[in-house]
């Protein structure tokens, strides 16, 4: 059967599942309240960068597969399966995620269902938030329990996100009945057959199942800066220890790359909400560790403004410091959470001038940060810098020519927070190198 979808709130994830699941040949409606947003993607225009996916946009607008509305009584007519992918933030001055958003599209769409379908959520949720929205969904619904509820956890990476759509390495179902499984089969019917794997498990196992993945990460990640917190008082190379770890097949080298730590709007916020949410289930000893894991991080940002300060002679009073990098990753315009933003603010408050480039989020950059300065290229933010960080690993960044660089600064002084240049080269060139974990 070719069911009719429609994706609830179109963020990051929303407009990604919406467009991609158009191009798999769904009629799609997608549904936000933003009427702005909605104005804008119906004229083919993405809030957000992410690498193919403006053009998978525009050619389902064309072809008549994927449309927007801000009308969840036109969302309800229109769908037999409904994806819900709102955001869970953090809470204001907690740990815990914000799902008030899940719970408003369940309360404004379940009025409308008058006849059976299945909805799908794809947020990232504390464990024990499924259950609660079948029952609501039931309740407030004109078909009762014949509207019933899926999980169907997310794992986008940004920057390859319609690839990780289209291509997923999993797909994760949380169910309570055959009926919702072979409604899922059939939506993903074209991954399963090219194999992609399938758990099909109950609600709790699939809310966990994203938060222990982002967990996991980061506690790989941490632990690898911890490392370079060890090499820095031993007078080791952290490159070189990742490297040899990475060949130990148990460990191996994938988000082992020492430097400034995670950011982003999904590693910090889930670990701090998984952490939150344990200890509501009485299960918080599990978790403590994630405590230090977040801690780890946080510290790797203020090891950063202490190097920078150490090239500038002990104060940033009266010098210029080059910002390169101001997404929380290359390939996004996301700076939510961004460690190179955090560095540059915690810099310019210290009495820095602060210069940041992005290729990408420079606009969003200005909007979060208007007391920071901003340049249109590496260079015109280099210019008459007394100390250069690389703090987003754009690989226009990594082919940076160290002469042509070293031409415009004032010193040629460079903080590498992501390990990503070649120290020689670099240090041939005349440069003072430094980078977190390395000699």
């Amino acid at each position: 059967m070719a069911y009719r979808l429609t994706v609830l709130g179109t963020g990051y994830l929303g407009t990604t599942h919406a467009a991609c699941m158009a191009d798999l040949g769904f009629e799609v409606l997608g549904l936000d309240v933003d009427a702005d947003k909605v104005a804008s993607l119906q004229a083919g225009h993405l809030p957000i960068h992410e690498p193919g996916l403006e053009e998978i946009l525009r050619r389902n607008l064309a072809n008549g597969r994927l449309r927007f509305t801000t009308s969840y009584r036109e969302a309800a007519a229109f769908g037999e399966v409904h994806f819900v992918c709102v955001g869970t933030p953090q809470k204001k001055g907690e740990y815990a995620a914000d799902v008030s958003y899940l719970d408003a599209v369940i309360e404004s769409l379940a009025p409308h269902l008058d006849r059976e379908c299945l909805v799908v959520g794809k947020s990232t949720v504390p464990v024990g938030t499924a259950a609660r929205l079948a029952d609501k969904l039931a309740r407030l619904s004109p078909v009762g329990e014949a509207s019933e509820l899926a999980w169907n956890p997310e794992f986008l990476r940004e920057g390859f996100a319609v690839d990780d759509t289209m291509n997923p390495d999993r797909i994760v179902l949380g169910v309570r009945s055959e009926k919702a499984e072979k409604v899922m089969r059939e939506v993903y019917a074209s991954m399963l057959e090219a194999g992609t794997p399938l758990v099909v498990t109950d609600y709790p196992t699939a809310e966990l199942v994203k938060v222990a993945a982002n967990a996991f990460l980061a506690t790989k990640i941490s632990f690898i800066n911890a490392m370079a917190e060890v090499c820095e008082t031993a007078h080791a190379d952290v490159k070189q220890l990742s490297k040899a770890l990475s060949y130990d097949e148990r460990i191996g080298g994938r988000f082992l790359n020492p430097g400034l730590g995670f950011g982003g709007g999904c590693l910090p916020k889930d670990i701090r909400a998984f952490m939150a949410r344990a200890g509501e289930l009485g299960a918080d000893q599990a978790l403590t560790f994630l405590r230090e894991v977040d801690a780890i991080n946080m510290r790797r940002r203020a090891r950063m403004v202490d190097l920078a300060r150490e090239l500038t002679g002990g104060s940033f009073n009266g010098c210029t410091v080059a910002v390169l990098g101001a997404a929380f990753k290359p390939n996004s315009d996301d700076i939510r959470d961004s460690p190179a933003l955090d560095v540059a603010t915690s810099i310019a408050a210290q009495g820095g001038r602060v210069t940041v480039y992005d290729p990408i989020a420079l606009d969003n950059a200005r909007r979060a940060h208007p007391e920071l300065s901003y340049g249109t290229s590496a260079m015109e933010a280099a210019r008459d810098a007394h100390v250069v960080l690389l703090l987003t690993e754009w690989q226009e960044f990594v082919d940076l020519d160290p002469e042509e660089l070293g031409s415009v600064v004032a010193q040629r002084k460079i903080v590498d927070g992501r390990n990503a240049l070649d120290a020689e080269t670099w240090r041939a060139a005349g440069w003072h190198y430094r980078a977190l974990g390395r000699p």
